[in-house]
């Protein structure tokens, strides 16, 4: 399994995430599974435990639409989300807040010769964020390449075991 930091400005998602922020990363994989099937395993936040073992819990309030929260617990914090752009199965972004840190996450999936490329870029701001660049920026970057790999196992796994659901 493979992911890369990307360092250049992905047009995908450039308008979404602060760019201005002490703290953006960027990262992509390919993923051997529809775009459908990925978009499936992303956006089905309440089954995020069961497959990304950084993500310890997920509550939502409302559907998959724009203006709907969900809270979650990674790492050290609860999350609050609010869904800022949801555009089946190509874009999905949210903005966040936890320990004093306003985030913006963006996720974009597209279609190639029956694989899915997944961008995904996120930005941290705030106090914390500007006191704390150099360690919050390594988090970060290690927090997209493993919430990555671990979509594509899932969205892999989906792909090959249509039928088998985790519990």
């Amino acid at each position: 399994m493979k992911t890369r930091v990307i360092q250049d400005d992905p047009e995908e998602t450039k308008d979404l995430i602060d760019r201005q922020a002490p703290v953006i990363g960027a990262s992509e994989i390919e993923i051997v599974a529809a775009p459908t099937v990925v978009w499936a395993v992303l956006t089905d936040f309440e089954e995020w435990p069961s497959w990304n073992s950084d993500v310890k819990s997920v509550s939502v309030q409302g559907g998959l639409s724009e203006g709907s929260a969900f809270r979650w617990k990674a790492g050290p914090g609860t999350i609050t989300s609010v869904l800022q752009t949801v555009e089946p199965p190509l874009r999905i972004a949210w903005s966040g807040k936890t320990l004093g840190i306003r985030a913006m996450h963006v996720y974009a999936l597209e279609a190639r010769n029956g694989t899915t490329l997944v961008r995904t870029e996120e930005s941290y701001d705030g106090l914390i964020a500007r006191l704390f660049h150099g360690p919050l920026q390594k988090t970060l970057n290690g927090s997209l390449e493993s919430g990555l790999r671990h979509l594509k196992a899932e969205s892999e796994r989906r792909t090959t075991h249509p039928a088998e659901r985790r519990s």
